[in-house]
Parts: structure tokens; C-alpha cells; sequence
């Protein structure tokens, strides 16, 4: 018998669906959920343009006010979206939600990582529960969920879906600080069938809780290119060390030595919440079939990053998406979401 050849596509191929959870009163969202209820309105509604959109609420109170919202917005809710009732702890499915695997066009493994808050910064139990949930739920059919207990995210991580994995140093080293960089390679390799693992040493955005997730850093875009957060602002906090992380990435090489495209993003102007500034990223980008959805922060570059977005992504429509509610909470667009792979629902 053949053995199965899996590998970690790329965002950019075909999906199945994109996978949310509705924020409510009992998670995080409590003190501004209008807000940013209509950012998820947003969000459903250009998703569901392009494909199906699976939704997890807690029961059928919220079900019924979620479905009320997205009638509302015109949204078909009969043939582009589907409710799971599962119990969560927040609503950041891109590292809670399953990192899937495939082989060939048929089939598909979840892989579950161990969700562990961000390192133990926020309870998590029902969110590292959520990926054995939704297989019980029947939301993915016949694939196989396939456990394995080393603390990953999925926001972490950037597959070019040719077996190249991209990370963060500042990240993978705060979660398992008695790891050698090439042990956890060895493990990033091993675990999604990855042939190589390139890292970052440097980049960061203040008001991000991830400790360094790479998708709010740089991306890979079909055609060997990245798209990556710059900043051309010599006084803000972030220049130097983004300056040496576009540094980093012109360095890259891809598996066949050559050098990647890359496409810098503009920098937004600090957004704060009283003292505490936030992390407005345009990296943290989603991208569906035939589109690409890009965050707007009401900021004037936000046309500008949407157009290079785009430019790397040649093909779709851009669609901006307002994440200034999102960033609040100290993620983005990507942040909230996990697309599931063509075939797999």
C-alpha cells in the first residue's frame, strides 16, 4: 500500500469553509460586543460571498440571535452557513481551531496541538477541548483527528503548502523555553509533514499578547512571494526591530535558492485604548476563494494596504473588513478565523 503523502496546504488553495465562534456576553467581548458584533457581521457576510461559513455558538439562544443578525445583513443563511453549538473560552479559532492536513484531494487530518492560552496567560480549557468537539459533532466527516500534546498555535505558524513552514523564535521559545531551536524544527517537521522550517528572530507589535504570531508579521503569498508588516517610521517603537525582521525575510530563500518577492505593507498610525496602544497589523489578512479580506482600521493607509495585499494575491477581490473593534482584544482578522480545506466538509 502507498504510504499517505500529507502536507500542510497553503491558504491561498481551494476551501471548504471558513470557521468562526460568535463572541457573546460571557466571553471577553462583554464590554463593547455591539461593536464588535458588527465587525463579525462584516466578516459573515463577505465570507459567505465565496463559501460556506461554519459558525460556533454556545446554544440556541445565541444561534438564534446570530441567525437574526446575518438575515438581517442578507446573508443566506440556509445554503452558506452552518451552526455547531460547542461551550468556548474566546473566540480565536486560527489558534484554537484545527491545523488540518491533507493528502491527495480525499483525505484530511486534524491536527490537534495543545491550546494552552497563549502560554498560560488565559484559561483555555474548553478551547483546547473545541477541535475534539467539532469532530464529535460530526462538522468534519469522516477525517481523523490525530492529538498531539506540544503547545502550538495555528497563527504561529505560515505554510506555503510546499512543505515550508514559517515561525517566529519569540514565540515557540516563550512556549517551550527548554527547547533547542533545532528540536523544536525536528518537531514543526515531523508533526505537519513539513520539509524545512524557517524562523524569524525579530518582529513584534506592542499590544500583542501571542508573543510574535507570524501572521501578524509576514505571509506567504503564492508565487514564492511574502507580504510582511513594515514600518518606515523612524521614531516608533517598532522600526528597528521590524527594520531587521525585513531584513530577515530578504535573506530568505526559498527551497530552490532564490530569493522571495516581497511586498512591505504601510504602517498605520498608533491606535490606543486610554494608555495601552494596539496592535493594528494589515498581515493578519484572510484569505478565501476568489478574495482576500483585509483589515481597515479607519487609518488613510488603509486603501494602500488592501492594494498590496491584493497585488501579492493576484485574481482576487479585495475586500476590507473594519477590525478596529478586534484589535481591542489585541488580534485581527486572521485572528478570529480558520479556513477548513476543500473536501474536508
Amino acid at each position: 500500500m502507498t504510504e499517505r503523502r500529507w502536507r500542510l496546504p497553503a491558504e491561498w488553495e481551494p476551501q471548504a469553509a471558513v470557521l468562526i465562534a460568535w463572541p457573546h456576553a460571557d466571553t471577553d467581548w462583554a464590554e463593547r460586543l455591539a461593536s464588535v458584533e458588527a465587525t463579525y457581521v462584516a466578516l459573515a457576510a463577505a465570507v459567505t460571498r465565496f463559501e460556506k461559513l461554519v459558525v460556533v455558538v454556545p446554544g440556541v439562544a445565541l444561534r438564534e440571535h446570530v441567525s437574526a443578525l446575518l438575515k438581517a445583513d442578507g446573508v443566506d443563511l440556509e445554503a452558506r452557513v452552518q451552526f455547531v453549538s460547542l461551550p468556548y473560552d474566546d473566540t480565536w479559532l486560527r489558534d484554537s481551531g484545527p491545523i488540518t492536513l491533507k493528502a491527495g484531494d480525499t483525505a484530511f487530518q486534524l491536527t490537534d496541538f495543545r491550546f494552552t492560552g497563549w502560554g498560560g496567560k488565559f484559561g483555555a480549557a474548553q478551547d483546547d477541548a473545541l477541535v475534539a468537539g467539532l469532530v464529535q459533532a460530526g462538522v468534519f466527516g469522516h477525517a481523523a483527528r490525530k492529538r498531539i500534546d506540544w503547545a502550538l498555535e495555528g497563527g504561529a505558524i505560515e505554510s506555503d503548502g510546499d512543505g515550508t513552514v514559517l515561525t517566529t523564535w519569540r514565540c515557540l521559545v516563550q512556549r517551550h523555553p527548554d527547547q533547542s531551536r533545532e528540536q523544536m524544527s525536528a518537531i514543526l517537521r515531523d508533526s505537519l509533514h513539513a520539509s524545512r522550517v524557517l524562523w524569524l528572530d525579530y518582529g513584534y507589535l506592542e499590544g500583542d499578547d501571542t508573543d510574535a504570531h507570524i501572521d501578524t508579521l509576514a505571509r506567504f503569498a503564492p508565487g514564492h512571494r511574502i507580504v510582511f508588516q513594515a514600518c518606515d517610521d523612524a521614531s516608533d517603537p517598532h522600526y528597528d526591530e521590524l527594520q531587521r525582521m525585513a531584513t530577515e525575510l530578504a535573506a530568505l530563500r526559498t527551497a530552490d535558492g532564490r530569493p522571495y518577492q516581497l511586498h512591505p505593507l504601510p504602517w498605520a498610525q498608533p491606535i490606543r485604548d486610554e494608555a495601552r496602544r494596539l496592535a493594528a497589523s494589515y498581515a493578519n489578512y484572510l484569505i478565501v476563494n476568489g478574495a482576500v479580506l483585509v483589515p481597515a482600521y479607519g487609518d488613510p493607509v488603509d486603501d494602500e494596504a488592501a492594494r498590496i495585499v491584493g497585488m501579492a494575491h493576484p485574481g482576487r477581490e479585495v475586500v476590507q473588513i473594519p477590525c478596529r473593534p478586534l484589535i481591542w482584544q489585541n488580534g485581527s482578522l486572521h485572528c478570529i478565523t480558520m479556513q477548513l480545506p476543500a473536501g474536508l466538509t
